[in-house]
């Protein structure tokens, strides 16, 4: 199986896994009385990242990997990992709080807010460059930065009722 196709179902599986973890996250917080905040942006976030998925299917392939790019985005896996492990059971794909908790303040979260979004925007400009797809990298980059910034004002705005 060449390179490419390896990487891509790794990606694959790994964005469905954490859909998995975080449906199971959210259903807990739900039973401990968190609430949602803004999930106008939550279906634009799944079609953007589902539509750049599909692209790296589509166009990375069967295409030669960069490996530059490719070591870039397995360091950024170690970053994605530590914080998942740091969240735990409280990371989800959507934005909850739970009344009466306590911002996460350890790990990545000592150095960033929000350290899993740096993860990510790196993420979507770098893995399609792993595979050589500039415009790829260019176009679902910078839609991702303004669509975090959405998020990151929702998120904010959601931590600030824990934050008093």
């Amino acid at each position: 199986m060449p390179g490419a196709l390896i990487l891509l179902v790794f990606v694959t599986l790994q964005r469905l896994a954490e859909l998995v973890w975080s449906r199971s996250n959210e259903r807990r917080l739900q039973a401990m009385g968190a609430v949602q905040a803004g999930a106008k942006h939550y279906p634009i976030m799944v079609a953007l990242h589902g539509l750049w998925l599909v692209a790296l299917w589509l166009w990375g392939w069967d295409r030669p990997l960069v490996w530059p790019w490719v070591a870039i985005f397995i360091v950024l896996q170690l970053g994605r990992v530590w914080v998942l492990a740091t969240l735990g059971r409280r990371w989800t794909t959507r934005v909850f709080v739970l009344p009466g908790e306590t911002l996460v303040r350890k790990g990545p979260f000592r150095f960033v807010s929000h350290p899993n979004y740096v993860v990510v925007i790196l993420e979507i400009f770098a893995l399609p460059l792993a595979f050589g797809l500039v415009w790829v990298s260019l176009a679902f980059g910078l839609a991702n930065l303004a669509l975090l910034a959405w998020r990151v004002r929702v998120e904010n705005r959601a931590l600030d009722t824990v934050r008093g």
